[in-house]
């Protein structure tokens, strides 16, 4: 079997006497779309913490293509291609939709900045950014500031920044919350396009019963910071423990 793409290693953290996270492990492998649900305060978002770095493991380790991560920060961990998109937006407010995405190319090209290198120096970064632009859907918004854009506009602008990075993990986290029935599909293409790439892992926290069928490869259930089940989707929603921890009431409200 190949080596995963990204593991967690009996992964865990503690905040004083609370075990938030507790030996997780998990191996997650390119072409696999994996949906991580659980209720309220079982440690989703906290676990997504653990692996993009933005949260110290107390113990454990964070594996990427079998090299450990654990000890790193956040902006090595996107070097080795840890991509993160999280619950609120995350964007340059004050520029354009284009100078957002620019920024995130000149960042994966390592352009770094130069103020003084002239605008024209800049065209391949404006030409990649453009392409990024077509494929979310947002090139008729260009040059509109990103703070003047609607939320479900602010999210797939979200999901570019990550494309323009090119990473080869992909995490989002509950990344159609707050948004309308008009704006969520064109949200959810974009992970299924991502999907599609045999060569990308897709983690998904969600909590909507119709887009983790739509989407999933496979679940993985988090109870009380600890791995319940972890299987097919099928297989999950079958379960009657896992029913009776979260399934079963997600499955009735979504009814």
């Amino acid at each position: 079997m190949t080596t995963p793409s990204l593991e967690t290693r009996d992964l865990t953290i503690r905040f004083g006497g609370h075990v938030a996270v507790n030996r997780v492990s998990a191996a997650f492998r390119p072409g696999e779309l994996t949906a991580i649900v659980g209720p309220n305060g079982a440690g989703k978002t906290t676990y997504f913490n653990l692996i993009s770095g933005q949260l110290a493991a107390s113990s454990g380790q964070v594996l990427k293509d079998g090299t450990d991560l654990t000890g790193m920060a956040p902006s090595t961990r996107a070097r080795h291609g840890i991509g993160r998109a999280f619950q609120l937006t995350n964007l340059f407010p004050a520029l354009s939709v284009l100078e957002n995405i620019r920024l995130a190319v000149q960042a994966r090209a390592g352009e770094g900045w130069r103020i003084l290198r002239p605008v024209g120096r800049f065209g391949h970064l404006t030409e990649a950014a453009e392409r990024f632009l077509e494929a979310t859907r947002l090139t008729h918004l260009a040059h509109q500031p990103a703070a003047a854009l609607p939320h479900g506009d602010q999210r797939k602008l979200e999901v570019a920044l990550l494309m323009a990075m090119e990473p080869d993990i992909y995490m989002f986290d509950e990344p159609t919350a707050g948004m309308s029935l008009d704006h969520a599909p064109d949200v959810l293409d974009l992970i299924a396009t991502i999907k599609t790439d045999p060569a990308k892992t897709v983690l998904l926290v969600e909590h909507k019963m119709d887009v983790i069928r739509a989407l999933a490869d496979r679940i993985i259930v988090l109870h009380n910071g600890e791995l319940l089940a972890d299987g097919p989707p099928a297989e999950i929603m079958d379960s009657q423990v896992v029913r009776d921890v979260y399934l079963g009431t997600a499955t009735e409200e979504t009814a």
